[in-house]
Order: C-alpha cells, then sequence, then structure tokens
C-alpha cells in the first residue's frame, strides 16, 4: 500500500471530534494526500518520521497505516487536535505506541532524517519551526512541507530558505503544493524564539513564539478590555479563558495582586508564550497557566470571574460555533453571582447567546468594533 492509498482508506474515517464540527469544516483535505505522496520516497526505508502541525490524523494514522514498523514523533499545537487524533486512532486499530507527542523542541527533531509538515499560515511559526529542524536534525534532514495553494505565499519559500540551504516547490495537485526543503544550515538562523516587546502603554511585557495569535502585538480587542480593567471587579479567583499570550491574565494579576489567576489555551504555543509572560511581568507565584480544551479541567463553580474575548476562526475557516462553547464552559465553572467580561466584535451580536448560556448581561463600552460586556452567573 502507497502511502497515497492509506491517506484514501483513513481520511474518509477521521472526524474533527472535539473540536468544532460542521458540514464546511474537514479533518483531512488534499494537502495532506500531496504531502504523503512528495513524502513517499524517503519514507519508504525510513523507520523513524517526525511530523509537524497534523491537524486531526491524516498524515500519522496514513504513516501507521501504510508503514508497519514506522514510528511517528508528533507536535500538535491544539490539544483538541490531539485528542481528535487519539479518537481517531482507535477508530482505525492503530496502535498509539508507535506514536510519541512533543513540544516543538529538540526531543522532537534530534537526528531526524525526514519530516512532514502542514504549513502554518503564519510566517512567524514556519520560521520558528524551520529554525528548530535546522537547529537539530541531521545533516540529510528532509523536510516535505504542504498546504493548500490559497493559504501559501512566496515569503514561505524565503522563510524555508534562512533555515535551509535548498528549497524547491512540487508542482501544484487539487489546489494544493509542497515545498521541499533540505541541507539545513549551521548554525541556524540568528533568529530567535520566543520573542518580547514591552507595551509601556498598557504597562505589560509580552512574548510569544511563532504560532501564537496576536505575536508581540496587543490585540485590538483585548487592548480595549484593558482599558476598562479598572470596572472589573476583585475576586479571589479569576480564569483568563482563551488566554493566548496571557495580556489579560497578566495585566488583571499586576492589577489585582490577591487574586489566584488561571491562564487558559489549547494552543501548546500560546501556553508556552503566556508562562514566559507571566514570568516576565513578575507574576508568574500567582498566574497558573495551563493548556486545556476550554475550561474542562476546571471543577464546577470554581471562579468568580472569567476574562474572554473569544474567537472566531477554526483554523483558517470563519466559525460562530466556537464562542458558545466557551460561553457554556464559563457558565459551568462560575460561582453563583460571578461575572463573565467578554470582548467582542459587535457585529457577531453575543449578547442573546451570554443571555441564554449564562446570564443577565449588562453592557459596558462599545466603540466602532467592539463591545464589552458583564454576564452575571446564575
Amino acid at each position: 500500500m502507497t502511502l497515497a492509498e492509506a491517506y484514501d482508506a483513513v481520511a474518509p474515517t477521521l472526524r474533527r471530534w472535539p473540536d468544532v464540527e460542521a458540514h464546511d469544516l474537514v479533518a483531512a483535505d488534499q494537502s495532506d494526500r500531496l504531502i504523503l505522496r512528495e513524502a513517499e520516497p524517503f519514507a519508504v526505508d525510513t523507520r523513524d518520521i517526525v511530523v509537524i502541525g497534523d491537524r486531526y490524523g491524516a498524515l500519522t494514522l496514513s504513516l501507521l497505516a501504510a508503514l508497519p514498523d514506522v514510528r511517528v514523533r508528533l507536535h500538535q499545537d491544539l490539544i483538541t487536535g490531539e485528542r481528535a487524533l487519539v479518537r481517531n486512532a482507535e477508530v482505525l486499530g492503530a496502535d498509539p505506541a508507535r506514536i510519541t507527542w512533543h513540544d516543538l523542541d529538540d526531543t522532537l527533531v534530534r537526528d531526524a532524517t525526514l519530516v512532514l509538515l502542514v504549513l502554518p499560515r503564519g510566517l512567524d511559526a514556519l520560521d520558528e519551526i524551520s529554525a528548530v529542524i535546522a537547529a537539530s536534525a541531521r545533516d540529510d534532514v528532509r523536510v516535505v512541507a504542504g498546504g493548500r495553494v490559497k493559504h501559501m505565499t512566496p515569503s514561505m519559500n524565503e522563510t524555508l530558505a534562512a533555515h535551509f540551504t535548498a528549497v524547491h516547490a512540487s508542482r501544484g495537485a487539487s489546489k494544493s503544493r509542497v515545498l521541499h526543503a533540505s541541507r539545513p544550515t549551521r548554525p541556524a538562523s540568528e533568529r530567535t524564539w520566543p520573542r518580547t516587546r514591552r507595551h509601556d502603554d498598557v504597562g505589560l511585557t509580552l512574548v510569544a513564539h511563532g504560532a501564537a495569535f496576536a505575536g508581540t502585538s496587543l490585540d485590538i480587542g483585548t487592548r480595549f478590555l484593558l482599558e476598562h480593567l479598572g470596572q472589573i471587579p476583585h475576586t479571589r479567583d479569576a480564569i483568563d479563558l482563551g488566554c493566548g499570550t496571557g495580556a489579560l491574565a497578566a495585566a488583571y494579576a499586576l492589577a489585582r495582586p490577591g487574586t489566584r489567576v488561571i491562564a487558559s489555551d489549547r494552543s501548546a504555543a500560546a501556553v508556552a508564550s503566556a508562562r514566559e509572560t507571566m514570568t516576565a511581568n513578575g507574576v508568574d507565584d500567582r498566574v497558573t497557566v495551563v493548556r486545556d480544551d476550554g475550561l474542562a479541567q476546571q471543577p464546577d463553580a470554581s471562579a468568580d470571574l472569567v476574562l474572554l474575548n473569544p474567537p472566531f476562526h477554526s483554523g483558517a475557516a470563519v466559525t460562530d460555533a466556537i464562542a458558545p462553547r466557551l460561553f457554556a464552559d464559563a457558565a459551568r465553572v462560575l460561582r453563583p453571582g460571578g461575572e463573565l467580561w467578554t470582548v467582542w466584535n459587535s457585529h457577531l451580536r453575543y449578547r442573546p447567546q451570554l443571555e441564554s448560556i449564562v446570564g443577565p448581561t449588562r453592557q459596558i463600552a462599545r466603540n466602532r468594533t467592539f463591545t464589552i460586556t458583564a454576564t452575571t452567573g446564575r
């Protein structure tokens, strides 16, 4: 069985759950198949393959199906992707013992000869991934990186070329394309991760890894909420839900030294960034950063305050299904009378959902783009 044939057998069985599922949100696409097809010449004699960015298991589970002796070292940024892959492996009867999950570090790519990569949309994420591979993989490593053509740019070639001497593109197929990279530079590029930026206007230092949303910039919705930080109540236990690089958690902890704060995000890059943001701002002693699917790890009625700037993208797709799930998580963990403070793009009109899912909602502020509401838990 070729890798492409394995994909054809595996892909129809895959689900995104526990991630958002909808008719237009797919668990695998033709870019996964093309990556596998282009990697075939290098994979047949390789017993240890690194996979980075496999969304729900299309690459990893196809490798396991086609190559009985292969083991996969895997990095997935989203915890929901990890859980979906495990569930998909169970359905297919694949052996999870042949997979090891890693952070984006030396253990992932040390002495690797073949890396399969789903191209991230952001160049910063690609730069950090490329730097890690170039620093620790073998000199003869091959990187097979693919994506949908509509999400690829010539700058991706340039980013890879900063870390690899040889970079070339395959022919496009099924609206997808693969970039091949080899001959890593020694030493790797001088650009290092994570990066740090001071925002004196809000009194925060932000630290960001490549895949963290907004990087070291301060998201404009978060900035608007911080303008009203003084109105947010003093509490005993607070949560920054979907914390990103941790700006809200750090700012609240600085303003309310007596509060125990939890910062939660499903992204490994966000969690790593937020932990370093807490250290940079001197609040790591009172802010705990966790990687979680929403607030699954938090007990019922365990918080007095939840801060939330909800996303409305799942990967490249725009969806309105994420925010209601986060609202439901907040409703569950809030103590009676606790508050959910939310900043959201006004055109999304979240107030009826907040009222229905969480409780009575009042508007705190509104500008040309964003609305801030406070919702009292029942």
